[in-house]
């Protein structure tokens, strides 16, 4: 008998979840049971997810940084690569940020669900408290004096210092860049080896998605039972929705402006590879495919897409950044959190600077996620509250992602004048010919 897929085993924990949580709701002493007895597997869940945050972003960024070694053969098309995957991404998450706080999806739940949800986890919001107590007492470049830590090993030990991390790995990674091939390949051999490993205990983890998320939404439901609370996640899947269109349209607008080639056209020749990204939720697997359409079907020559396209894979997750914004306020918001302009920065910086350590496979944006509601000070067990829609979610946002890409590859090739006439060729046999 062939497996359940991975997402269906998931939507099927989370019916299942629900339904567990409004059954146990009409029993006496079930809320107890299911606090006593089922919450606990779900906070297993999110530990589980926030004990290979750190690793992640050390393995994953410092690989990341590190495989840009090339750019000291293209140094130019390097850096604008590098500083327009940014640009893009910084878009992302203004966009996402934007749309967030002029819908507000969290607001649409009730006053009594609210309070309700604080109560559960009155320690996160208190330690949220304090934190923004102490950012509105610290000086105007305090988070620029936050970003360089003292002590690696001490920032490492904590998810809310992951901005300390993050600066760590990218100085190492550029280290790693300038010194001598010899003495940097043990090093870059290692942290490879250990990506691999963290990907892997990726996997491991999501295996167990189904079951964290039936615990999660069991407890959601018979903690603070509520039909506000799904009202919610409808208007949260909307606005991240909008936003994944409107970085579309962005894009097609980025191509039109710096190419002279039409909407029509773009889409047309990368539309198989978005279809790829949406059935397989990663940028990794749809690399292959992307590199093809771009490179025969519109038109940037292979020593362009070869090296742009990987690279993109690797750090540029614009759409997996606009949902992480949207959904560290949406979450916020449920909780009655007031984020303010300068925290929202920070999320804006979290976000972008963690898309280059996103693995561009299924999941791993939830990972990030937990790092930018740490940074914030957001209660990571909001995380219950988006589960429920993040695959279908996840598959869009892919799309968005390899768009992303294409998009750069276009722009960079036509700075270099190396865009020319879609010419369909057979890759695979032209690669083995380079």
């Amino acid at each position: 008998m062939k497996k359940m897929a991975l997402h269906w085993q998931i939507l099927l924990g989370m019916v299942l979840g629900v339904l567990a949580g409004f059954i146990f709701t009409y029993f006496e002493g079930g809320k107890e049971i299911v606090q006593n007895w089922i919450k606990p597997f779900g906070t297993i869940f999110i530990n589980a997810l926030k004990l290979i945050a750190v690793p992640l972003i050390l393995g994953s960024l410092i690989k990341g940084v590190s495989d840009l070694q090339d750019i000291a053969k293209l140094s130019k098309m390097g850096g604008k690569t590098v500083l327009m995957y940014l640009f893009t991404t910084v878009v992302a998450v203004s966009i996402g940020l934007f749309l967030v706080n002029i819908i507000k999806p969290g607001n649409t739940i009730t006053e009594e669900t609210r309070t309700e949800l604080v109560s559960n986890y009155t320690d996160s919001t208190q330690q949220y408290k304090d934190e923004a107590a102490n950012q509105q007492a610290s000086g105007p470049l305090q988070a620029l004096i936050d970003l360089v830590p003292e002590n690696i090993f001490d920032a490492a030990s904590a998810n809310k210092n992951m901005l300390q991390v993050i600066f760590f790995s990218i100085f190492f990674g550029v280290g790693l860049i300038l010194i001598p091939d010899e003495k940097s390949k043990p090093v870059k051999d290692f942290f490879d080896g250990f990506n691999e490993v963290i990907l892997k205990m990726v996997d491991l983890i999501m295996l167990a998605a189904p079951y964290g998320v039936f615990a999660l939404l069991c407890s959601l439901v018979a903690e603070a039972p509520s039909a506000d609370l799904f009202k919610a996640l409808g208007m949260y899947s909307i606005t991240v929705l909008t936003g994944l269109v409107i970085m579309i349209i962005f894009y097609m607008v980025l191509v039109k402006i710096f190419t002279g080639k039409s909407a029509k056209f773009f889409i047309n020749g990368i539309s198989p590879a978005q279809l790829l990204a949406f059935s397989t939720s990663s940028s990794a697997a749809t690399l292959p495919v992307t590199m093809e359409r771009v490179t025969e079907h519109l038109g940037v020559e292979k020593e362009v897409s070869s090296f742009v396209l990987p690279i993109g894979a690797t750090i540029n997750m614009d759409g997996t950044s606009l949902y992480q914004a949207v959904a560290a306020v949406f979450i916020a918001q449920a909780f009655g959190m007031d984020l303010s302009f300068g925290t929202q920065l920070g999320i804006v910086a979290t976000a972008t600077l963690a898309s280059i350590g996103s693995a561009a496979v299924p999941g791993a944006g939830m990972v990030m996620l937990v790092i930018v509601l740490a940074q914030a000070g957001i209660p990571e067990a909001g995380l219950a509250l988006i589960f429920a829609v993040d695959r279908p979610l996840d598959m869009c946002r892919t799309v968005v992602n390899v768009t992303g890409d294409a998009t750069v590859s276009m722009v960079i090739a036509k700075s270099e004048d190396k865009l020319g006439d879609p010419h369909i060729v057979d890759w695979n046999d032209s690669y083995k010919r380079s």
